[in-house]
């Protein structure tokens, strides 16, 4: 009996985790007895019954005090946010995979966090919790308040390939790696004397572009139809060649100064890359499952790669040797400047394989986004002919018709660019911001967020979230304006995270400056420089987006008329200029 009540007290009076330890540690010739006398000693004799039923008993309210101290963690911890309840093992990777097959991911995730009334949701793949996010608030508590938290990046498939094992800034983890890397793109790359510095060549692609667009004004007395999807992309392509590589056209180029094979195979290379990145990959979730490329995902990326790679790396190369041979001593783009950077030794700061990587990065980062901004702004607005007059209506009283369009006009043309914003907020680039990943457990707006997480924030969930914008499946540029000061100027990035831009926080855009320019500079200059209409055989143009992907279904076609004196245009003859404006 003085047994049993030495266990009682071991297990009930001292504290709960030491208990074992201390019953445990008691001298080996102690524990026997207990042994013997609880465990053996009943059985031989006449109490054993009643002995065993007084264990049982023991044992049994031992059981339900560690079961309500389960129950109190339980209560105390808040629990994941509300989503499809997960299979297990495999979470809802069935349920993903019928979806990208039906639809796209985009909309089931969207479908079930409406029928479900909520702004913040949790789907396990596999092992990893996925939390897709549509309301600003929420949004701001990870890209803001808890940034440093969700700072990192998941390891995929596609990034791994592109990246040259993650050596880059946008799809590194977090850690010293991509502390590198983004101080050599923000402090040498995207600094506002850099951005002064490369002013000329953004100019002279400027011109490039109008100069092209003019040329197909010559296929018709009434104008020319143009491809405006494959003008926007060859444009931010161009504009970033030019920056990168100080060059032009990777092949022949065409006589119209439109793009040729070499660059059209590139930015298709582009925009595969783009649309596989982060796409729901089923390896990316079943990491044994790579090689086996179930999707075709694998083979789709390495193509695509290999392609921008054929083109960049020569370059790349050749350009190293010409700073070691000493054949280089002044920096003319940004391929001089990484080639160039030394560390505190002097010796070179980045390996070929970090610049070739970067490389990459920024190709993929700049041509999509201002390409696609262009091509659905303008499907909007030539719906909408009200909206394209004032648009113009702007231009002419900012710029006039007797001179192009400059950089130092953007700040003033606020129509122009709530016109971009509108396209942002109403048809995003891509349905969701690139995984924040959480480096450890924590609980926002009231939710369990576990470590490992990858928060997406839904860029079409915060640009067409009913509870901030009226109308939000309507194009109305002017609400825009209604959010500004009298006299503020109106920008392309949104630090209230009601649609998303560039994004914020530590994982935020670097090229902000950059990229708001080449989109306003492309909007602009198109706008101003010609007249466009919808083909005569269309009555409108058809808004439907493709299947699975962020752009129209079908490439906007539109006709061109220059609009303005011949002598504005003067980079082609007088002549030619005479022949088109007639």
């Amino acid at each position: 009996m003085n047994n049993w009540i030495y266990v009682y007290v071991c297990i009930y009076i001292l504290p709960g985790k030491s208990n074992m330890s201390i019953f445990l540690g008691l001298h080996f010739q102690i524990a026997m007895e207990i042994c013997y006398s609880m465990f053996i000693a009943p059985f031989t004799t006449i109490l054993s019954f009643s002995t065993l039923l007084v264990f049982i008993t023991f044992a049994l309210c031992h059981l339900f005090k560690l079961q309500r101290q389960r129950n109190a963690q339980k209560h105390k911890q808040p629990s994941l946010p509300p989503g499809p309840k997960p299979w297990p093992i495999v979470g809802n990777l069935p349920e993903l995979i019928i979806n990208k097959k039906k639809t796209s991911v985009s909309h089931w995730i969207h479908s079930f966090m409406k029928e479900m009334t909520t702004e913040i949701a949790c789907i396990r793949l596999g092992n990893v919790h996925v939390i897709p996010v549509t309301c600003p608030e929420i949004s701001l508590q990870f890209m803001g308040k808890q940034d440093a938290i969700f700072a990192s990046r998941p390891l995929t498939m596609a990034t791994d390939v592109l990246s040259k094992g993650h050596l880059t800034t946008i799809f590194s983890p977090l850690g010293d790696q991509w502390r590198k890397m983004k101080r050599v793109m923000v402090s040498e790359m995207l600094s506002r004397e850099r951005h002064r510095w490369l002013h000329e060549k953004r100019v002279e692609e400027a011109d490039n572009l109008v100069r092209y667009v003019l040329n197909q004004c010559k296929n018709g007395d009434e104008g020319g139809l143009v491809d405006l999807r494959l003008v926007a992309r060859h444009y931010c392509c161009s504009v970033m060649k030019k920056l990168i590589f100080n060059g032009g056209y990777l092949g022949e180029g065409k006589a119209d100064g439109g793009p040729g094979f070499e660059e059209e195979e590139y930015v298709d290379a582009i925009l595969a890359l783009v649309i596989h990145l982060y796409s729901f990959c089923i390896s990316d979730y079943w990491p044994f499952l790579r090689g086996l490329d179930l999707e075709g995902h694998e083979k789709i990326v390495q193509d695509a790669t290999r392609i921008l790679e054929k083109y960049n790396n020569p370059i790349i190369e050749d350009r190293i040797q010409q700073w070691r041979d000493g054949k280089k001593h002044e920096p003319q783009d940004l391929l001089d400047v990484l080639v160039s950077l030394t560390d505190d030794n002097g010796t070179p700061l980045l390996s070929a394989d970090e610049i070739k990587a970067l490389v990459n990065e920024i190709m993929i980062a700049s041509v999509d986004n201002p390409s696609n901004n262009l091509e659905w702004a303008l499907a909007e607005m030539l719906n909408k002919p009200e909206t394209l007059q004032k648009a113009r209506d702007e231009l002419d009283t900012v710029v006039g018709k007797h001179r192009l369009i400059q950089e130092s006009d953007v700040p003033q043309l606020n129509y122009t660019k709530e016109c971009a914003r509108e396209a942002f907020r109403l048809h995003p680039v891509a349905p969701f911001s690139p995984p924040h990943v959480s480096v450890t457990d924590t609980t926002v707006g009231d939710y369990f967020i576990p470590k490992g997480s990858h928060v997406i924030v839904s860029r079409i969930g915060l640009g067409r979230n009913p509870k901030v914008w009226d109308e939000p499946g309507e194009f109305k540029p002017e609400r825009h304006l209604q959010d500004c000061n009298k006299g503020q100027e109106v920008v392309l990035k949104e630090p209230d995270m009601r649609l998303f831009t560039f994004g914020r926080g530590r994982r935020g855009c670097p090229g902000v400056v950059l990229g708001s320019l080449m989109t306003t500079m492309l909007f602009a200059r198109l706008l101003q420089g010609f007249d466009w209409s919808i083909p005569t055989n269309q009555g409108t143009i058809d808004l439907c987006p493709g299947r699975g992907v962020p752009f129209l279904a079908k490439p906007l076609l539109a006709v061109a008329k220059p609009r303005l004196p011949p002598h504005v245009y003067s980079f082609s003859t007088e002549s030619e200029i005479q022949c088109l404006t007639s």
